[in-house]
């Protein structure tokens, strides 16, 4: 077809110049010869020139066509023969085309009516069989299928779906909420929430999968972490959701609720009081902003549990770009990955972010020959961790101030851990745990961090014991705290009143 097509080429180019010599040679021939007048001789020997051309260009069209049709249907295996009648016959619209151009030159003045008339008649003819005979078959009931080859229709692997690690469900009211055809303002809060919380946490949280439930009331919405429901809100769409944070005055007209993210009273208003409800102190938003805070939210609840092998392996690898020696010589020479991962998790569960994660593998590096035990060497970490960690709690102030253990309390914690039965009589942890409550409670009321610090021996099962009584209350160690900062004690807890 390459032969053919440059054949073509030259073709053209030699048409073009015979006809200028066809022109110039016929109106010579007709005024000198046979004695005719210039506009006779055009007419009579220009229009046979100009025929002759367009007759001598019908071989160059059929090779320009059929290597059209052959460069066309590359990619097919199908024979080209069966491939043009089923493209030409299969569909009513080749043809109804067909015979319409076919219509349209039957009717100018000169052209030969009955040639094309007839043709574009069978055209139109052909194609309304056609369509006649697809509703007929599209009408027809559908023939059962044999026992056989639904019995042959088995279960197999392809049926069983995965989890998603991550799920946004919402109901049938908040599809224009996470619409991409429209851009919805969701979508785009949900990836800059992946984005954040990669920056602050140190990893990147496995893809979100959002789609539709029609199970949920029509405007509720459902986080789901690997199947399992994590959080649940309802919006109501077109409205606002006015917040408490605990300085609003008055009250306001709407439906009261509570915002789903941190349990503070709230309630839904529309547009128009909007700005009424800001100049009393309430803090008010979208639903989009009110679904993309209780999803940033659980996020960082359950940042632990959103750490599995791969995202620790993509972490490992991404440090390895930098410090490669360091990885090869703790996985898996000193750690395996699984060990690195339960001590990853464990920073997590104590709200500690792991960006630092070229200290936390030299710290592993350094003490893995010592222990394999996953505490042990989260405890060593969180030493290494310590300046961040207390940063992370504090901010940057030199004077930070604390909770602390009663020393006859402590005393008595010590022994406990230090005995075979480590378990705290019930009486005394309630004691423990009411009382740092409330010492959490009064912090917070000031907006003031709440933090606990107690021997390293105690924090873990201080921080187990704690963490829903007080989850936010920070237990901290003593080799944690570094030696910059000055601790201010503002309430002992165990003392007696």
């Amino acid at each position: 077809m390459d032969g053919a097509s440059k054949f073509v080429r030259g073709d053209a180019v030699a048409g073009i110049l015979i006809l200028v010599v066809n022109i110039v040679g016929g109106l010579a021939i007709g005024i000198f010869e046979h004695k005719l007048s210039f506009s006779q001789a055009a007419s009579n020997y220009v229009l046979l020139a100009i025929g002759d051309g367009l007759v001598a260009q019908v071989p160059a069209l059929i090779i320009s066509t059929a290597a059209g049709l052959v460069v066309s249907r590359v990619g097919s295996e199908q024979n080209i023969g069966s491939q043009i009648v089923s493209q030409l016959f299969g569909s009513p619209q080749a043809l109804g085309i067909t015979a319409l151009v076919l219509a349209i030159l039957g009717l100018i003045p000169g052209m030969p009516h009955v040639a094309f008339l007839s043709f574009a008649a069978i055209a139109g003819g052909a194609a309304r069989w056609i369509a006649q005979d697809r509703r007929e078959k599209v009408a027809a009931p559908p023939v059962a299928a044999p026992a056989s080859a639904a019995e042959a229709n088995e279960a197999s692997w392809d049926d069983v779906a995965p989890l998603d690690a991550l799920g946004l469900e919402v109901g049938f009211r908040l599809v224009p909420l996470v619409d991409r055809a429209q851009d919805a303002e969701l979508l785009k809060r949900v990836k800059a929430i992946r984005k954040r919380f990669a920056q602050d946490v140190g990893f990147l949280p496995p893809p979100v999968h959002i789609r539709d439930n029609l199970e949920l009331r029509p405007g509720a919405y459902r986080i789901t972490l690997r199947g399992v429901p994590v959080g649940e809100g309802e919006l109501q769409p077109g409205h606002f959701l006015a917040i408490n944070p605990g300085r609003a005055i008055g009250t306001l007209a709407g439906a009261p609720t509570r915002d789903p993210a941190f349990g503070l009273p709230a309630t839904w208003i529309d547009g128009a009081a909007r700005e009424g409800a800001q100049q009393q102190g309430f803090t008010v938003v979208d639903c989009a902003s009110v679904a993309a805070t209780h999803f940033s939210h659980v996020l960082q609840a359950h940042a632990a549990r959103l750490l599995g092998r791969q995202e620790t392996q993509g972490l490992i690898d991404h440090l390895a770009k930098t410090s490669p020696k360091l990885v090869e010589d703790l996985v898996p020479k000193l750690l395996t990955l699984s060990t690195v991962q339960r001590v990853l998790q464990n920073l997590l569960e104590d709200g500690i972010p792991v960006r630092d994660l070229r200290t936390i593998l030299e710290t592993l590096a350094e003490y893995a020959p010592r222990t394999q035990e996953a505490g042990e060497l989260t405890a060593l970490v969180r030493v290494a961790l310590g300046p961040a960690i207390v940063q992370h709690v504090f901010g940057a102030a030199p004077e930070i101030g604390v909770l602390v253990l009663e020393p006859d309390l402590e005393r008595v914690l010590l022994q406990s851990s230090a005995s075979a039965e480590s378990a705290l009589e019930p009486g005394l942890a309630d004691g423990i745990a009411r009382q740092a409550a409330e010492a959490a409670s009064r912090r917070e009321a000031l907006g003031e961090p709440a933090a606990l610090v107690v021997p390293d021996r105690l924090r873990p099962t201080l921080a187990r014991l704690l963490k829903r009584a007080a989850p936010h209350l920070k237990v901290l160690g003593h080799a944690e705290i570094p030696d910059s900062k000055t601790l201010r004690v503002h309430a002992v807890i165990g003392a007696r009143p």
